[in-house]
């Protein structure tokens, strides 16, 4: 099944690029270390999911680029075609002169609906290249004005066009310290927008990644292309193919659905946190060795202390012990109680690994059992050059930090009216806001109290 990715924004469009960049160099790297039959077959699906074949033999990835300025646009497209080994269909983009200025509500309720019906047949066009279509993956920011405002917009126009498509929204959630004064503001109206229409929401936090790129990869000064690469190389080690645990022999079939099924079982909570290990400059690879057992209980430990990586986890943080039935009010403090995970695990010896200790039901809501919570995929096809490497889609209480904050700093801007009149002139009232912080409240309050 083949997946429509709809890249929305300047941030959108620059980590789509750098996706598809990086499932392009996977598939043609030599260092899968499986058999050949494993690894054509490997790259056979890759190509179906997220790219369709041309004549001239150059894949053309399956996507529909939307922004309301041209010049990330027109880099993107370019970029792509330079590469030599994949480009965008030449037809398959939307943008616009004026820019969205950071306003949700003008990306939302103007542009929104003055280009609706361009934005969608571009969609349709591509969703009918399809053989199978599995759904759509769209990539997004929720600070600025085009992404998180047309974005919202655009979801809700692909959930009334394909009512039974998996819809899965990537999100990147803006610095702490502020890239936009409305960042909140635009946050909050995004994800309550999105909460409505999406299957689930992909969080990635840019304050967590900058880390990354300084502690683990050893960035000086970081770019936002250091940062893309490295939410790049995460997003393709989940959607790159796997065998999944019924799948049979052959690679998973519905990526999206594989995925979102089991992660969300209940419809107040679809916020999937993602982590990967291990990350490091290419330039240490071929230092470096790593077990299986050792990368599992680091992963474990990730989840269970919500750490932002495998460097500086709280190895204190432990499940409170099974059969103690304390109300979740006294759980220990750190600990993140998970409604579902998946651990998806590639490279050699991958069929021998025991992932009993996430089957632990102390790690899960009462009411899954560990046997529906826990999904696990593999292959033995290596990742981007990692001999081994895992990643981990969590819907836990990873993003309840971070959600309850950006709505209370989003509240008291509210509560003193500040720049509310730059959303009211374009027709957001005071009503829509207290309506998305209703849902907003009622999913920091069901992630709580799990």
């Amino acid at each position: 099944m083949s997946i429509v990715t709809v890249q929305l924004g300047q941030c959108g469009n620059q980590i789509g690029h750098e996706m598809f960049s990086v499932l392009c160099s996977d598939i043609r790297g030599t260092h899968g270390l499986c058999s050949k039959k494993e690894n054509e077959s490997y790259q056979d699906s890759c190509k179906e999911r997220f790219f369709c074949q041309e004549e001239s033999g150059v894949p053309v990835a399956r996507a529909v680029l939307v922004d309301m300025e041209p010049k990330v646009i027109s880099q993107t497209l370019s970029m792509a075609a330079r590469s030599g080994h994949w480009k965008y269909n030449s037809h398959s983009h939307f943008c616009q002169k004026q820019g969205s200025g950071n306003n949700w509500a003008n990306g939302y309720s103007v542009h929104g609906p003055r280009h609706k019906e361009a934005i969608m047949n571009l969609v349709q066009k591509e969703a009918e290249k399809c053989d199978r279509l599995g759904g759509f993956f769209t990539i997004m920011s929720m600070a600025g004005g085009t992404g998180s405002g047309l974005g919202a917009f655009v979801t809700q126009c692909l959930r009334d066009a394909f009512p039974t498509s998996f819809i899965l929204n990537h999100v990147i959630w803006p610095y702490g310290t502020g890239e936009v004064i409305v960042q909140n503001y635009n946050s909050v109206l995004t994800l309550s927008h999105l909460y409505h229409s999406s299957d689930a929401l992909l969080v990635h936090e840019n304050d967590v990644i900058h880390k990354i790129c300084a502690q683990l990869m050893n960035i000086k000064q970081i770019s936002f292309r250091d940062v893309n690469q490295v939410i790049a190389h995460q997003l393709g080690s989940v959607f790159q193919p796997t065998h999944t645990a019924g799948g049979g022999s052959g690679y998973s079939r519905n990526p999206l659905g594989d995925l979102l099924e089991p992660l969300v079982p209940h419809p107040e909570f679809r916020m999937l946190g993602l982590r990967n290990i291990p990350q490091m400059p290419e330039s240490s690879l071929p230092y470096s060795t790593f077990s299986w057992p050792g990368l599992i209980k680091h992963l474990r430990q990730i989840l269970i202390a919500k750490a932002q990586m495998e460097e500086g986890i709280d190895w204190q943080v432990r499940p409170p012990h099974p059969g103690s039935s304390i109300p979740s009010t006294n759980k220990p403090l750190h600990f993140n109680t998970s409604i579902a995970n998946l651990v998806i695990l590639r490279g050699k010896d991958v069929h021998s690994v025991d992932l009993g200790s996430f089957q632990d039901p102390s790690l899960y809501t009462s009411w899954l059992s560990p046997q529906d919570a826990f999904n696990a995929w593999k292959t033995p096809r290596a990742f981007n050059k990692y001999e081994k490497s895992a990643s981990l889609v969590s819907n836990s209480q990873f993003l309840l930090k971070p959600l309850d904050s950006i709505v209370g700093k989003a509240w008291n801007m509210f509560a003193s009216k500040a720049y509310l009149h730059q959303y009211t002139k374009f027709g957001i009232q005071e009503e829509d806001f207290l309506d998305c912080f209703t849902t907003l409240e009622q999913v920091i309050s069901s992630y709580t109290n799990l």
